[in-house]
């Protein structure tokens, strides 16, 4: 889940120019291409969409940046610029002397530039968000058990529930006692909304704990995501369930991520 900058921090600022150190981590754009149209326009807003950080720009263009694992957006101050480092993929300076910086460890990360009309067509493949009121639990049954594929591969399938990655699918189910191979078809209508209240649950905490950090991830400021603290499966197979004991297991089997589970509560 994409953790969104604090608005007040480079909102209405003025986009002077754009250095693209890190090409390859552009879409549906070119350097000259960003740089060009980025120049000039006002970032009026910034927020979240699904796993995403979208960028509202006073040109009509939007900036929609996914940071993967390692990739996050830091703000420079004005007095506080550095040359670039191995990891800085693009650099957003501001007539303020503020700068927007797009760092990426590991390179997963992406970075496009939609028109209007492209940002529409990209934002129909999502799905409807688990914290937005307007998603019931009528929805998300409707959406998960129709369904064939295994509970957690339907969890994270960004078409039908927007949001929700790896870890949180781990623990959601965990916390719902579902085994995350079970078909989703076969959930109950009682089992599909304790596990929709679960993932609700999961992804509040996660927001207050500013995210999860594993490795390399840091917010803009610079701080570790709390969340992977309060873990109760996620990178613990091997180790006791906390709710019963039973030694935790793990399998790459799904989507060839990582799955913990406990045996005996998720039958």
């Amino acid at each position: 889940m994409a953790r969104v900058l604090h608005r007040s921090a480079v909102r209405h600022a003025t986009i002077d120019s754009v250095k693209v150190h890190r090409p390859n981590v552009l879409r549906d754009c070119t350097p000259h291409a960003l740089a060009t149209r980025a120049r000039g326009a006002t970032l009026e807003n910034f927020w979240r969409r699904a796993k995403y950080v979208i960028a509202d720009l006073s040109t009509g263009d939007r900036l929609v940046v996914s940071p993967r694992f390692t990739g996050s957006l830091d703000i420079e101050r004005a007095g506080w610029a550095r040359g670039a480092d191995d990891y800085t993929a693009i650099v957003f300076a501001f007539t303020d002397g503020t700068a927007l910086r797009y760092r990426d460890v590991r390179r997963l990360g992406t970075v496009a530039l939609m028109t209007p009309a492209r940002f529409v067509d990209w934002e129909a493949g999502l799905g409807p968000e688990p914290l937005d009121p307007a998603f019931t639990d009528a929805i998300f049954a409707a959406n998960v058990r129709s369904s064939r594929r295994a509970i957690k591969t339907v969890l994270m399938d960004q078409r039908r529930v927007a949001g929700i990655g790896n870890i949180y699918a781990n623990e959601a189910l965990w916390l719902a006692k579902i085994r995350p191979s079970r078909r989703a078809s076969t959930l109950t209508l009682a089992e599909s909304a304790r596990l929709f209240a679960e993932a609700r649950a999961i992804l509040s905490a996660a927001v207050a704990q500013g995210g999860t950090s594993f490795r390399d991830y840091r917010d803009p400021n610079g701080q570790r995501g709390g969340f992977l603290e309060l873990a109760k499966v996620y990178s613990r197979q091997g180790e006791p369930c906390v709710r019963c004991g039973t030694m935790l297991r793990s399998t790459h089997a799904i989507e060839n991520r990582i799955t913990v589970w406990c045996t005996k509560c998720q039958k």
